[in-house]
């Protein structure tokens, strides 16, 4: 059973990582350390945990990171290679052309369709997207709000996948043998909330653009968007493994389906007018499909490997490559290193070589930028991975097997969830996912945080295994929802364009909306559990 104690104890370090974020204004790997470092003392001493447990849990948080953490680095890698050999000056000349006539259109197809699209391979929207946007005449508020909230209905999908295949991961690990879960199985829970959140993304940008006259001239592009997202996403999370392809493939869905629209309304898809005459002089030096090669070939990389169902079950079902023996428990890791996009995008980048046929000074720059980017996203990423972990492995006796009663971080939350929650629990976890997204930058790291919470508490409640990733799925969109408060991603998108600082004013409007989705997101999530049941 919880105590008061025991939960403020559990509660402490969360409330530490809070206050160095909001308040001191440090930066997610401090913040993280810091509360690892915290909820270890915690573990250890209250929470009678051995420090082995902690160290292996550690490390074994630190692992279970890769989709994630090691996306980030070899993402950051592909960028600083695009940036340097040109490639990604050339594209960015392109996007300037894009839908000049509509700005709706233009919205949607920028900041849904590609930022997804971009997300999905590995590219980083806050980073990319701001200058783009400035160049396209948009103001530097609108460049850093758009990015960081116009991919958020497919975070679950983002980096091919990476949070729900970390959600699947951890479900198969609580519920047991014999009650594993597909990502099929997971994907078309998951969907429930796509059309809805989606079209209210949609609404909410148009917001930020242009307050009620741009929702009112955009409404279409709007619903449109939603409604295709809703259909490509229906499909792909019916086969297992075209699961972690949605991101992509609604990315790519929404962008063919607005050059439609406009071709459809009379207006002009491409518009060069605006170009200078370098901009005109460099595109014509440097062709876009070489622009976009790395890209290019990830995205065939990936389709080849995940379309074909018997490449795909090699890959993700049987070459796991598991760690062995560094678990607390005894359990594996299962790395899928030959599945996991960050091989692939790494892949991608050497392979791109051969068509960019980037100079030794591109190449030396690029690695010098990214051991200047990579290192501290990288660990901030792992961090709360880590973290975790502690909570998870808290109180688990190694001689035993077992976990004494009070004595487990997240049977303590779970249990004074329940209780305090009750019959609205479904509701109130929307928002326990926003402080996790929030808190931790991250959708897949609020889901190595907060998931098996969610779970327990979902079980203790009495909900079945549908209910369970009902919940946890309202869990994942709230912690998606907070990109657009996230201190990490609007400093990073700020940055883009010189214009640190500026991220504060965003944050306010930022705030309110993401909290209005979360509430949407919360009622929903009661209606669909009151369905199913």
């Amino acid at each position: 059973m919880w105590t008061v104690q025991s939960l403020i104890l559990t509660l402490l370090p969360i409330i530490l990582i809070l206050c160095m974020l909001i308040i001191w204004k440090k930066p997610a790997d401090i913040s993280g350390t810091a509360g690892w470092l915290l909820i270890s003392i915690i573990a250890i001493l209250f929470f009678k945990t051995a420090p082995e447990v902690v160290l292996r849990s550690t490390v074994a948080g630190l692992i279970k990171s890769f989709p994630v953490s090691l996306i980030v680095a070899t993402s950051l890698l592909q960028m600083a290679y695009m940036e340097k050999n040109g490639s990604l000056k050339r594209i960015i000349i392109f996007i300037k052309t894009i839908s000049n006539e509509n700005r709706a259109v233009q919205i949607m197809m920028v900041n849904i369709g590609f930022g997804t699209l971009m997300v999905s391979v590995g590219a980083t929207p806050v980073s990319l997207l701001p200058p783009i946007l400035i160049a396209l005449g948009y103001s530097s508020y609108v460049a850093i709000a758009l990015p960081a909230i116009g991919y958020d209905a497919l975070c679950t999908y983002a980096l091919l996948g990476a949070p729900i295949v970390v959600f699947v991961d951890m479900a198969n690990k609580y519920l047991g043998a014999g009650n594993e879960i597909t990502l099929s199985d997971a994907g078309m829970i998951f969907y429930y909330f796509l059309p809805l959140v989606s079209t209210l993304i949609g609404f909410c940008m148009l917001w930020i653009v242009g307050k009620w006259k741009a929702i009112r001239e955009g409404w279409i592009p709007c619903v449109i968007t939603g409604g295709v997202i809703a259909v490509v996403s229906y499909f792909t999370n019916r086969v297992d493994n075209l699961v972690a392809l949605t991101g992509l493939m609604c990315g790519l869905a929404v962008i063919i389906v607005m050059v439609l629209y406009l071709k459809l309304t009379g207006k002009k898809v491409i518009d060069r007018s605006g170009l200078t005459k370098e901009e005109i002089e460099y595109e014509k030096s440097f062709p876009l499909w070489k622009a976009c090669m790395p890209w290019i070939l990830l995205i065939v990389l990936v389709l080849a490997l995940n379309l074909p169902k018997g490449v795909f079950n090699y890959l993700y079902r049987t070459m796991v490559l598991p760690i062995e023996g560094l678990c607390a428990d005894g359990s594996p890791i299962n790395t899928r290193a030959l599945w996991n996009a960050y091989t692939w995008i790494f892949v991608s980048v050497i392979l791109s070589m051969l068509f960019v046929r980037p100079t030794k000074k591109q190449l030396k720059d690029t690695m010098q930028t990214w051991r200047k980017r990579a290192p501290r996203p990288l660990f901030s990423a792992a961090i709360f991975f880590a973290i975790g972990e502690v909570m998870n492995t808290s109180g688990f006796d190694m001689v035993t097997k077992t976990t004494a009663e009070g004595m487990n971080m997240v049977r303590v939350l779970a249990d004074a969830s329940a209780q305090i929650f009750s019959g609205i629990y479904g509701g109130a976890v929307a928002f326990i996912g926003l402080f996790g997204g929030f808190l931790t930058g991250s959708e897949a790291s609020a889901i190595a945080m907060f998931a098996n919470y969610a779970m327990k508490t979902a079980s203790t409640l009495g909900h079945d295994k549908t209910g369970l990733i009902i919940i946890t799925a309202s869990l994942a969109f709230g912690s998606g929802l907070a990109s657009v408060i996230s201190p990490a991603k609007l400093q990073n998108a700020a940055a883009s364009i010189d214009k640190l600082g500026e991220e504060n004013k965003v944050i306010r409007i930022a705030f309110v909306l993401a909290a209005a989705l979360t509430a949407i997101v919360a009622i929903y999530t009661v209606i669909i559990l009151s369905i199913k049941a």
